[in-house]
């Protein structure tokens, strides 16, 4: 069973994680960033809980259109990374504070075409950003993270520019909240949303507020 859902090697507590020195401005229209943190079941799970994410999407992003299907993006050799597409009210929450979650809870940003036993470039750790100001923004917090020393190893998050989104298949939009019992999400997307609950509790939309957890991570 994949255990995914761990940073084993954290150097600080959640609550210590550093805040993004550097962010996009937060007024204007909806925005959205493309993430890739391994299945996008799990990270999309903890996106739909952040007060401020307005959507989120499963889908493909690094790869052509004739190859954005579940079962060719399985085989790691399409380009693509499992990604999901989150769009946000930046007056609600930030960019920064998005990144923020991606970083300390939503993956490990210091695995190479992994987490945990999901392995293939399709389970990269990515940012596909779509201006230089997003770009920007991650390298300075990415930066910022390293001399920060919150991980024992290198972060090995890319950044690409996103070309193209293409949507997941119906079935795995919502995947977690619909299939609450399958054991993948049992075993990676529970622990993943108490830590986010644990951690972000003030950050969240009020359904999510009432969770019961005992993390300690």
């Amino acid at each position: 069973m994949s255990t995914s859902c761990n940073i084993p090697g954290l150097k600080v507590p959640r609550s210590r994680f550093p805040d993004p020195e550097k962010d996009l401005p937060t007024t204007g229209a909806e925005q959205r960033v493309v993430l890739a943190g391994g299945c996008f079941w799990c990270v999309e799970a903890v996106f739909l809980a952040i007060d401020g994410v307005t959507r989120v999407q499963s889908g493909y992003a690094g790869g052509h259109a004739s190859s954005a299907n579940y079962e060719a993006v399985c085989s790691g050799t399409t380009g693509h990374a499992e990604v999901v597409e989150v769009h946000y009210d930046p007056a609600r929450v930030s960019f920064g504070e998005l990144l923020k979650v991606f970083f300390s809870v939503a993956h490990d940003p210091t695995q190479l075409n992994r987490q945990g036993n999901d392995r293939g470039t399709q389970y990269r750790s990515a940012v596909f950003f779509e201006t230089a100001e997003q770009r920007e923004v991650v390298e300075a917090y990415i930066r910022q993270l390293e001399e920060a020393g919150v991980y024992p190893d290198p972060i090995v998050t890319t950044l690409e520019p996103l070309e193209a989104f293409y949507p997941a298949e119906e079935y795995h939009q919502n995947f977690a909240a619909r299939n609450p019992y399958q054991p993948y999400i049992m075993a990676v997307a529970a622990p993943k949303m108490e830590k986010l609950v644990d951690r972000f509790g003030d950050k969240l939309k009020p359904e999510y507020t009432d969770t019961d957890t005992d993390s300690t991570a």
